[in-house]
């Protein structure tokens, strides 16, 4: 397996989830690894992302959930927070989780550089001027937030600093539209602060099914949460004691902090990777073919640098991929056909297979069936929170294309049906399904009539 021509049989640029899981096979298959990581292991997931996003996620329900125990006879002051200790606490387990995918690596036998890793040519790296040879090279370097150009843009932060924040803002205006934006408009809402929400289309969450989405912009609204569509800021000014935000549509948002969630974008400046022959999309993606091999035959990519699906799983699942492939002679594939996802909003989002507008143009007439109701903790509750649940079903088959939720535990609910929709079950196979009573994941398997 091993060429001595070369230093390593593999080596990884970039330390996030994909990275240190392809590097970990590769490893396990007998190669010689190598990985480099200049910032911090585990990636924007671990550090960043998904990880912390969803600590702050819990930490910003406390208030909710005291609101909510009054109904339960449950009385006393709502708690207060201490900032600096949800902070440090978040922190120490980042820590711990660094470790941890260090320890992997270690453990695996990859010889490790906390380094930048830049190309030289298609088989060589270089790391504090010295190069490093390799016979297949992936790069996996994930992606980092983007902030339009409009004056007054060094005022605002982005997710990667909100993660840091020395104190609660007391007004904040979150710009986007996305997972990161409608995430944080609902955490720092929930967290205390007073939150406008502005996104320049027309309903945020593109992509996904519309009907749930605004079903969540109802419910956001009803919180409290400042929710603007076609709006967009065009100058950010500082002034003694606030921020001063000029909108497009003449109105001015003052505010303590200003949080841009205007989505990310690859992370392959300065890599050295059109000097190798690699080819970047418009966007800066890095260009792969269905093997995640770029246009030069030794490097590869995966992950959100390729800008496709940009999930940490998809990530993990391309990584082991790509090493089965080059070192266990495995022609392994990832199936990118019903990929479950949820969005941490309050209420959270899940979802798994087409959204409504998808199912109609790939399969034409199509069966849905809706739901929406009070879940059984609020009926007590004077806080109020509702659910909506959906299946999109093909008439001509009877199975069932897409399942959708917003309300409490969607993710938790959704990765179940995820392993149902890409086993095939048909709407016969949910309605003959038994439920579990009292719960709110029981409605999909007793909707019973089709909504339109």
């Amino acid at each position: 397996m091993s060429d001595d021509s070369f230093q390593f049989d593999f080596f990884v640029i970039g330390a996030g989830s994909g990275g240190v899981r392809a590097a970990r096979m590769a490893a396990g298959f007998g190669a010689r690894v190598g990985i480099a990581e200049a910032r911090y292991f585990g990636g924007t997931c671990v550090n960043v992302g998904c990880i912390p996003k969803k600590l702050f996620a819990y930490g910003s329900r406390v208030l909710h959930d005291h609101a909510v125990a009054e109904g339960y006879g449950w009385h006393g002051a709502p708690p207060t927070l201490d900032w600096a200790a949800f902070i440090a606490n978040k922190n120490t387990e980042i820590s711990r989780l660094n470790g941890v995918y260090l320890k992997l690596l270690k453990n695996a036998g990859c010889e490790i550089f906390e380094s930048r890793a830049t190309l030289v040519d298609p088989h060589t790296v270089k790391m504090d001027g010295v190069h490093y040879t390799a016979r297949h090279i992936l790069v996996a370097t994930g992606g980092q937030p983007f902030v339009p150009e409009i004056p007054g843009r060094e005022h605002a932060i982005t997710s990667d600093e909100a993660f840091f924040l020395p104190a609660l803002p007391r007004r904040t205006l979150v710009v986007g539209g996305g997972y990161i934006a409608v995430e944080f408009a609902g955490i720092l809402h929930g967290l205390g602060s007073q939150v406008t929400l502005a996104y320049r289309g027309d309903l945020f969450l593109r992509g996904f099914d519309a009907e749930t989405v605004e079903f969540l912009a109802g419910q956001m609204t009803h919180k409290g949460i400042d929710v603007r569509f076609k709006t967009a800021p065009i100058q950010i000014t500082r002034t003694a004691d606030a921020l001063e935000v000029v909108m497009n549509d003449g109105n001015v948002v003052v505010c303590d902090t200003v949080l841009y969630a205007t989505g990310r974008v690859p992370n392959t400046n300065g890599l050295g990777l059109a000097e190798c022959g690699v080819q970047l999309g418009v966007d800066g993606a890095i260009v792969v073919d269905p093997q995640y091999r770029t246009h030069a035959s030794s490097i590869y990519a995966i992950g959100d640098v390729t800008n496709r699906v940009n999930l940490t799983p998809v990530a993990l699942a391309e990584g082991m991929v790509v090493a089965r492939r080059l070192f266990a002679q495995r022609e392994t594939e990832v199936d990118y056909d019903y990929i479950p996802t949820a969005v941490f909003s309050q209420p959270p989002i899940g979802t798994v297979g087409y959204c409504e507008a998808d199912a109609r143009e790939k399969f034409g007439d199509v069966r849905v069936f809706t739901s929406s109701f009070t879940p059984l903790r609020y009926t007590v509750s004077v806080e109020k929170e509702r659910a909506f649940m959906k299946l999109i079903v093909t008439p001509a088959d009877d199975r069932v294309v897409g399942v959708h939720m917003c309300g409490e535990d969607a993710g938790e609910i959704i990765q179940g049906f995820a392993v149902a929709l890409r086993a095939g079950a048909t709407k016969a196979v949910f309605d003959s399904t038994i439920g579990i009573h009292p719960s709110a994941a029981e409605e999909f398997v007793t909707m019973r009539e089709p909504t339109r």
